[in-house]
């Protein structure tokens, strides 16, 4: 008998979601930055696992967008997909992180169906002490009748890691696999080619541009020997372009030289990379454009 299911990984921005799946996985298939909001939409990781009893499992878990404010539409676009990956799984991770106050958590319990169950990762633990990881798990004790199990774990360390699966396993039902036990996960090539663009965004541009800026892959032409990929980086402004180019292009050169080096590592393969900016004005405020970069607004 197999077991398998869907696992939503829910929290709020920043609390190590995304560093989560990629450990489980042993490959970085998400984005991670230390700047919050950095996944904007779901992410389906596969991990095979046997349990202690010998069962094969296929845990598909759901790498969702961080719960934040909802003034612009974009953000509201990520909310609701957080929403609709914790409906549609079988069970969810709340993942907190060490030093957070429990009102993110708390939120949760407003929102989420009683029915469903979820388990409490207690993230980061390597940045705190024992008396301070010991004193958040006390802080968490009120609230035992709505978790199945509260785990603390270090994703960057990966600590604990298999204590929290083997309680995401306690709660799958048994089930055939969904995926070929192959597949890390159901992301299209272009999509990682975006998102591993976008992570350099991240990592050259502060304030505002990272978050109003979306990567499209225009084209990909796959040859034998080389990978050709045409992108587009889009902002909301003429200022932000200027940005993103920077003096002379410096800018974007840097953002295409460490994002066409992390696309070779990925594929193992040779890869040019043309980048182009684009001004979309206001493209995070409209439902149209919004809707052509994949999202989706309720």
């Amino acid at each position: 008998m197999t077991k398998a299911g869907f696992i939503a990984l829910i929290g709020q921005p920043n609390a190590g979601k995304s560093t989560l799946i990629n450990a489980l996985l042993g490959a970085r298939l998400a984005l991670t930055s230390h700047k919050a909001n950095a996944t904007r939409k779901i992410l389906k990781a596969i991990i095979p696992y046997t349990d202690k009893t010998g069962a094969e499992c296929q845990m598909v878990f759901l790498d969702t967008p961080g719960l934040c404010t909802q003034e612009k539409l974009l953000n509201r676009a990520m909310v609701a997909q957080s929403h609709s990956a914790f409906e549609a799984c079988d069970l969810a991770v709340f993942v907190a992180g060490i030093h957070d106050s429990l009102k993110a958590y708390e939120e949760f319990l407003k929102w989420r169906s009683a029915s469903k169950p979820h388990l409490l990762a207690l993230n980061k633990i390597d940045t705190a002490t024992n008396a301070q990881v010991l004193a958040k798990l006390k802080d968490y004790t009120p609230y035992s009748q709505h978790f199945k199990a509260l785990i603390p774990i270090s994703a960057q360390k990966g600590r604990n890691l298999n204590a929290l699966l083997d309680e995401v396993v306690k709660l799958l039902p048994n089930a055939p696999f969904y995926y070929d036990p192959d597949m890390l996960g159901d992301i299209q090539m272009r999509e990682i080619y975006a998102e591993i663009i976008r992570e350099q965004i991240f990592k050259f541009l502060s304030d505002e541009i990272p978050y109003e800026s979306a990567v499209l892959v225009k084209a990909v032409q796959e040859q034998e020997h080389i990978e050709k990929i045409q992108a587009q980086i889009i902002v909301a402004k003429e200022s932000q372009q200027k940005m993103v180019i920077g003096k002379g292009g410096a800018v974007v050169k840097k953002i295409g030289q460490e994002a066409r080096r992390n696309i070779e590592g990925f594929i193992q393969k040779k890869v040019f990379l043309r980048l182009e900016v684009v001004v979309q004005k206001n493209w995070t405020s409209m439902q149209d454009q919004l809707k052509k970069m994949g999202y989706v607004v309720e």
